[in-house]
C-alpha cells in the first residue's frame, strides 16, 4: 500500500501527460478540469430527486448543462443516497433511456450512465451514452466489465463500502487513504483482466459512499495521493451532507458556497474531472481554480 506523500508524482508529471481519448473525443487534463453535470431522472435522490423526473424537464435540464459549461452530462435512474434500495432495471431502463436517446443525436458533449448495472449500461450505450459511471468499481455486476469493453468506452471507477443500503452505518478504516487505493487498485486489476484499456479508466474516492464528515474532508486534503494510481481522478463534493454539516445541518438548498470551496480545493488538490448539479456556478469556480494552478505549475 502506497501513501508516503513523498512518493507521489510532480503535479506536472501527471497533469500534463494525462489525455483519456476515445470515439471521435479528446479530454487533455493538462488545459482544464472537466465538469460532469448530474441529471438524476429519478424521484428520490438526496438533492433533486423528482425535480427532473419528467422526461422533457430532463431533458430541458441536459441542454442547459452543456450550455453552461458541462463537458459530461451524467444521467442517473437509481439514487444511491445512503439507505437507499435497489431499483428494479427495467424501471431503471424506463427512465434513463428515452432521455439519452433524445438528448444524444443533439448534443456534443459525451453522455455517461450512471448505474451499476451491465444491463442498464448496455442499453444505455446502445442509446448513445460514452461513458459508464460504477459507483460500486465494477464489484455488483459481475458482467459490467465485459459490457464497458465491448463498448471500448470509458469507465469511471469509484470506491464504496458497502452498498448504498448500509453503507453509511458506522464507516470504519484502520488506515482510510491506503484502503481506498487499495479497492481501486483491485478494480483497475479486473478492468484490465477483461480487456479494458489502462487509458479509458478513471478513479473516484467515492466521497460520501460509507465515509464519516472526517472521513470526507481526509480524502479531499489528500486528494493529490490518488495520482499513485496514474488515472484522472474524478470527485463528486456537490452538495453532500458533509458540507451541511459545516453549516450547522444546512439543507441540500443551501450548501451551493461550500460545495464551490470543496469543488476549488479539489482542483487545486489534482481532481481531473469534478460532478456538480450546479454547473454554472461551479464552471467559474473551476476556471478560477484552473488558472491558479496553472500559475503554480508553470512556475
Amino acid at each position: 500500500m502506497l501513501s508516503d506523500a513523498g512518493s507521489i508524482p510532480a503535479a506536472s508529471t501527471i497533469e500534463n501527460n494525462m489525455k483519456l481519448v476515445w470515439s471521435n473525443l479528446c479530454f487533455d487534463f493538462s488545459q482544464k478540469t472537466y465538469i460532469m453535470g448530474i441529471l438524476n431522472v429519478t424521484p428520490d435522490s438526496f438533492s433533486d430527486g423528482g425535480r427532473y423526473f419528467d422526461k422533457s424537464l430532463a431533458i430541458k435540464r441536459a441542454y442547459e448543462m452543456v450550455e453552461n459549461g458541462a463537458d459530461i452530462i451524467d444521467i442517473g435512474g437509481e439514487s444511491t443516497r445512503p439507505g437507499s434500495e435497489s431499483v428494479p432495471i427495467e424501471e431503471e431502463i424506463n427512465r434513463t433511456i428515452p432521455v439519452i436517446e433524445t438528448i444524444a443525436k443533439k448534443i456534443k458533449v459525451p453522455i455517461s450512465i450512471d448505474t451499476y448495472k451491465a444491463e442498464v449500461a448496455k442499453r444505455a450505450l446502445d442509446a448513445g451514452a460514452l461513458i459508464v459511471n460504477d459507483i460500486s468499481g465494477l464489484r455488483f455486476d459481475p458482467e459490467m466489465p465485459k459490457v464497458i469493453s465491448q463498448y471500448k468506452i470509458p469507465v469511471v471507477i469509484m470506491h464504496i463500502k458497502g452498498t448504498p443500503k448500509n453503507m453509511q452505518v458506522n464507516p470504519v478504516y484502520e488506515a482510510l487513504i491506503p484502503e481506498i487505493m487499495d479497492y481501486l487498485r483491485i478494480s483497475i486489476r479486473l478492468a484490465l483482466k477483461f480487456g479494458i484499456p489502462e487509458e479509458r479508466i478513471i478513479i473516484d474516492p467515492g466521497i460520501g459512499f460509507g465515509k464519516t464528515f472526517e472521513h470526507n474532508l481526509e480524502i479531499i486534503n489528500r486528494l493529490r495521493e490518488f495520482a499513485l494510481l496514474e488515472k484522472p481522478i474524478l470527485i463528486g463534493p456537490s452538495r453532500k451532507a458533509f458540507i451541511g454539516k459545516i453549516f450547522g445541518d444546512a439543507p441540500v438548498t443551501e450548501r451551493l458556497e461550500g460545495t464551490a470551496a470543496a469543488v476549488a480545493i479539489s482542483v487545486f488538490n489534482g481532481a481531473n474531472i469534478v460532478r456538480v448539479h450546479d454547473v454554472k456556478e461551479m464552471a467559474r469556480v473551476i476556471k478560477t481554480a484552473d488558472a491558479i494552478k496553472r500559475e503554480r505549475i508553470q512556475k
